[in-house]
């Protein structure tokens, strides 16, 4: 996977995640301010049975499976930065790269990685060959 599409990944797991928060959090709302929620106190206890509340708690879960799919994206993002970056000679972002991961510190080291990190599939000079002339008789 080339880095330009590992950073394509990346901007769009964070788009979904971005758009899915904002459409859970603005259903939430708009059933709130609306009546569309039973309340107990500061308690949510029900739903009121109408089509606005349904349609709030429908556009809440869609919002989630937005921010589910965006994570389940930057998830793929990192295992191809993981695996483009142990294609290069030096493994020092490979390493950086799978080990922030693994320690729940992922997202800074993929922003740090598109920002300025390597492409491993970027092509590779050929090593030089040394010629000589052979001798004519």
């Amino acid at each position: 996977m080339t880095k330009s599409m590992i950073t394509k990944l990346f901007v769009g797991g964070l788009i979904a995640i971005a758009g899915g928060l904002v459409l859970s959090i603005g259903a939430g709302l708009a059933a709130y301010a609306n009546g569309a929620l039973v309340m107990n106190g500061p308690d949510v206890v029900g739903i009121e049975p109408t089509a606005f509340a349904w349609t709030m708690l429908a556009l809440a879960v869609l919002g989630c499976v937005g921010m589910f799919g965006g994570g389940i994206t930057q998830f793929v993002a990192w295992i191809g930065a993981v695996l483009n970056t142990s294609r290069l000679e030096d493994k020092t972002w490979f390493v950086v790269l799978l080990v922030l991961g693994i320690l729940s510190f992922g997202f800074v080291a993929m922003l740090v990685y598109v920002l300025a990190g390597p492409d491993g599939m970027a092509e590779q000079a050929p090593p030089a060959r040394l010629t000589t002339a052979l001798p004519t008789a």
